[in-house]
């Protein structure tokens, strides 16, 4: 963590969105690299590599600069459609895990940093920067650039036709939800503390912003609780929604607190905005893939595979998450701050309540519901199995008033256990 509010990692994950970052990254990289080149010929390096002749320099790096810059364009256009096609097919609240398809960014910042490369390497020759030893080294740098493209292109080509596709969308939600579940098993309270006793009277820590809660710095918060010699209670888990002055945060002191005291300092340990990220919010990862589930159920689309696939995932992504957790496996650093652990309840409302509706028509997807959630119910966890018993009651009881058939409500039931 660093600084108050937003951690290097969160900060991380938001410039992985952004289309800029890599191409911006991967062109400083060739610019030192062509700078570098020059300086071989000040090394004395010069008498161990071959002569290289400055047209033949010329010619490939012309061939690059006229070459990579209709394939960063025809890139760009690739992942637009591509990405099109993903929201679409999926959910919007899947487009950011598309945005971060590690490939295709690879491949555009690859294509537009081949271009500068070679520009800025012609213009230095130029401008007589080169002279024999640098032709080699330059000569050297370019031809690796260009298997380096040809390589990066025909792995990106087989990538970028399955980038679309409802699948690989929802693998990758399922790998970003795995990866919260797992932090958040490590540290179920964020790193704080679980919560212990009714809420103390004190002081509350307000939002000034109306929007959803991303993340809580744990880490500042302790820190800004130890210089005043406080506790805090978050009352707003990343996920959260936040209307106006809404509280965020509870905290209290062991000596009466100055007149003072300010928490503007701890409400930035919040970050607040529009939309919210899979960072530290495990709910959100089962709302996008129930959200899958939904629209394929819909009448336009009509794909119970899809539903009864993203159930399959739901379920083990379920099981892994509430597996007995080792002595000494759970992180708590920061002793200070008070934090609810994530509710399962309301996670299983977040992944079944919307599939058990618009499936309740489809004798498919009710029986594998019904499978579903009776192997959660025989979950060790006694809050996952009760969560299971209920979703299963209430989805059968939906399935009763929908289906027709009795041989199929017959099937629903029997799966269900009831």
């Amino acid at each position: 963590m660093a600084g108050k509010g937003k951690s290097i990692l969160f900060l991380i994950n938001r410039l992985r969105e952004r289309l800029w970052f890599r191409p911006a990254l991967f062109s400083v990289g060739s610019v030192i690299a062509i700078f570098a080149a020059g300086l071989v010929d000040g090394s004395g390096l010069g008498v161990w590599l071959p002569d290289i002749d400055r047209g033949t320099v010329e010619t490939l790096l012309s061939i690059l600069a006229a070459s990579m810059l209709v394939i960063a364009t025809f890139a760009v256009g690739s992942m637009v459609s591509a990405y099109t096609s993903a929201t679409q097919s999926g959910t919007p609240r899947s487009f950011k895990l598309v945005l971060r398809d590690d490939i295709s960014q690879l491949a555009h910042s690859t294509f537009v940093a081949a271009f500068i490369f070679s520009v800025i390497a012609r213009v230095t020759l130029d401008e007589g920067y080169f002279e024999d030893s640098g032709y080699f080294t330059i000569f050297a740098e370019a031809m690796g650039m260009f298997a380096l493209v040809v390589l990066v292109f025909v792995y990106w080509v087989d990538s970028i036709a399955r980038l679309g596709l409802l699948g690989p969308v929802i693998d990758r939600a399922e790998r970003a939800t795995r990866l919260v579940l797992q932090q958040n098993r490590r540290q179920p309270y964020l790193g704080g503390i679980p919560v212990a006793g009714p809420l103390p009277e004190g002081l509350s820590v307000t939002s000034e912003i109306v929007g959803c809660v991303q993340e809580i710095n744990v880490e500042d918060l302790h820190k800004w609780a130890q210089t005043h010699d406080a506790r805090v209670r978050v009352l707003a888990l990343p996920g959260s929604f936040l209307a106006p002055r809404a509280e965020m945060a509870r905290v209290w002191f062991r000596e009466p607190p100055p007149a003072d005291v300010d928490l503007s300092s701890a409400a930035a340990c919040f970050t607040v905005d529009n939309d919210r990220v899979f960072d530290q919010d495990p709910r959100f990862g089962f709302v996008v893939l129930s959200e899958i589930a939904m629209r394929a159920l819909s009448p336009a689309v009509n794909d119970p595979g899809t539903a009864i696939k993203v159930l399959q995932t739901m379920v083990r992504l379920l099981d892994e998450w509430r597996q007995p957790i080792p002595p000494g496996y759970i992180e708590t650093p920061w002793d200070r701050v008070e934090v609810p652990a994530v509710g399962v309840a309301k996670l299983f409302d977040d992944a079944f309540t919307g599939i058990g509706r618009d499936g309740a028509g489809m004798v498919e997807v009710g029986v594998d519901l019904q499978r579903s959630l009776a192997a959660l119910a025989d979950s060790h966890d006694r809050a996952m199995a009760d969560a299971a018993r209920y979703h299963s009651t209430l989805a059968l009881a939906r399935a009763e008033q929908a289906l027709t058939v009795s041989r199929d409500v017959e099937r629903v039931r029997k799966a269900s256990g009831q």
